[in-house]
């Protein structure tokens, strides 16, 4: 039984959805009052392999603008790094760049 115009399956919802798990995600850290900022500049050398003047750019961002956006890519990498973040005990969410 041929499908006429009404019954073609609608594949338009699921292409958003693929688009928007390939749109990349970023890692963001904030800050919180107590953690010493020695130590965030050396957890983001740690994670990311940062060199020490770009991990203090980032620290210095998170200090006086709140937050800082320290990598973007998948959303696997992205829940990885942030999972790592929370190991030492910072504050990192997702947010997605779609």
């Amino acid at each position: 039984m041929p499908l006429s115009p009404l019954t073609t399956p609608e594949t338009t919802h699921q292409t958003e959805v693929e688009e928007s798990l390939d749109a990349p995600w970023n890692v963001v850290v904030h800050n919180d009052p107590i953690t010493k900022m020695d130590y965030v500049t050396m957890v983001f050398q740690k994670i990311f392999g940062y060199a020490r003047a770009k991990a203090e750019r980032h620290m210095l961002e998170v200090h006086h603008s709140g937050r800082s956006v320290l990598w973007s890519g998948s959303r696997e990498r992205a829940e990885f790094y942030v999972q790592q973040l929370h190991g030492y005990q910072l504050l990192a969410t997702l947010e997605s760049t779609a």
